[in-house]
């Protein structure tokens, strides 16, 4: 526990005053919209990528990664014709298309991919791409089964290629902001984290629409099943995949994953020691086998509890947040911001004493007043609120990835590598384990195996 809280709280809430731009009554901006210097790249700086998995993360990431200066895509493979199709309408039809990955990992033009894959595919890719010798962008989760996270991180030391999962939260100048207000101990000492991602739309809830085309002429079926049970092609399987375990992995995988990235990073822990979760399948009864919501706590060594939700069917806007929970005040992010908001426990235990005679009440409170002077001269504990906020428009996405190819040019460490991808999905995972058991689940952090 940091000994002068309030006096580190104003410290680092003072720097923020002066380094960062004054909104209002302590209200702070944080970052502006990024805009790269309209300078020249070096042709050695120049980094060729491919596409694998051409879905809409794996679109969306794409049209980000390619505003980064300096970056070219050349190659994108993908399972549906449509979606290959679609990618030449965007970035030129001298783009090389292939439904299989293999003959992009084996150009020699190609110095890094992203992974936008079902996660039943993502360890495969990722090694096979850091074994030819691409850098790797692992879209979240980084493994579908808790076998795949060792086999990468080896991999990725092996072959000394930079992997980074996609968890951009871990990149945001909010998460980063967070962390420094929690470790300059503006609310204390931490006792709980409570995190929530409710969605309330056909969409949220992973109906992706299945195109008029789609059939075994247009899908690749076999392959897009690759290590799943083989069963008769289905079309919803293959555009709606994260509907079921077989390739994806629920809400967990989806967006569990996000906010234990985000409570890692901001408290510095390598995870749950114990975790349990329930729920259930409450409205999206389509054929689906993962549920549609989900409740999970977990223990953490460091002295604090996680409490994660996620909803399909909250019955408002979708939204998502974590609130830090301290000795001293919360801590919450909301969108692009972060909101301290202080209220300090008095340092005396206090006085019930109205049921006592009028004497026995005056004795106590006399010997009270020895032991505990007044603290406060104004008889409450000083309060504290500071805002800081990120400009509209800003993208941790467009972070992440400008940190991704830094690393890629100077072989420097990633922001979120391997073990860090690793440690946050599979304390995700546990809350499937936990439902599946029907049973409290234990993990070890630091040697990222269950117990």
């Amino acid at each position: 526990m940091h000994d002068l809280n309030r006096r580190n709280f104003l410290k680092v809430a003072g720097a923020a005053a002066t380094a960062q731009t004054l909104l209002g009554p302590n209200m702070h901006m944080l970052a502006e919209v990024q805009s790269e210097p309209a300078k020249p790249v070096a042709a050695n700086d120049h980094i060729q990528i491919a596409l694998i998995g051409a879905g809409g993360q794996g679109q969306g990431d794409t049209k980000v990664a390619l505003e980064v200066p300096g970056v070219k895509l050349v190659a994108v493979a993908d399972c549906y014709t449509g979606r290959l199709d679609h990618s030449k309408e965007l970035w030129g039809d001298d783009i090389f298309t292939t439904r299989d990955y293999g003959e992009i990992l084996a150009r020699k033009d190609i110095d890094a991919v992203i992974v936008g894959t079902p996660d039943h595919w993502h360890k495969q890719v990722a090694v096979d791409a850091m074994k030819a010798g691409k850098d790797v962008y692992c879209e979240k989760p980084m493994i579908h089964l808790y076998a795949d996270g060792p086999e990468m991180i080896e991999t990725a030391h092996k072959t000394k290629q930079i992997i980074q999962v996609g968890s951009q939260r871990v990149s945001s100048v909010i998460y980063a902001k967070a962390k420094e207000l929690l470790a300059a101990g503006a609310i204390g000492q931490l006792n709980m984290v409570t995190a929530r991602w409710d969605r309330n739309s056909s969409i949220g809830a992973w109906n992706y629409t299945v195109p008029l085309d789609a059939s075994t002429e247009t899908c690749d079926w076999p392959r897009f099943l690759g290590t799943a049970p083989k069963i008769p092609y289905n079309a919803e399987h293959f555009f709606q995949w994260r509907k079921w375990k077989a390739y994806g992995s629920g809400v967990a995988g989806d967006l569990f994953v996000h906010l234990f990235s985000g409570t890692h990073f901001i408290t510095g822990s390598h995870g749950p020691t114990r975790a349990m979760a329930t729920g259930g399948l409450r409205f999206w009864k389509d054929g689906r086998d993962v549920p549609d919501v989900m409740l999970g706590l977990f223990d953490y060594p460091e002295g604090f509890n996680l409490s994660l939700r996620v909803n399909f069917v909250d019955g408002g806007e979708e939204n998502e947040g974590l609130i830090f929970t301290g000795s001293e005040g919360t801590m919450e992010i909301a969108g692009n911001a972060v909101i301290v908001s202080r209220a300090p426990l008095e340092k005396d235990p206090g006085l019930m004493i109205g049921t006592f005679t009028d004497a026995m009440q005056t004795r106590i409170r006399e010997a009270y007043l020895e032991k505990y002077p007044l603290t406060h001269p104004m008889g409450e504990p000083q309060l504290g609120y500071e805002k800081y906020e990120a400009a509209h428009g800003y993208s941790d996405s467009y972070d992440h990835f400008r940190n991704f190819f830094a690393s890629v040019r100077s072989r420097q460490p990633v922001v979120e590598d391997a073990v860090f991808g690793f440690r946050a999905a599979g304390a995700a995972l546990l809350s499937n384990l936990s439902m599946d058991r029907g049973a409290v689940v234990h993990w070890d952090p630091e040697a990222m195996k269950l117990v």
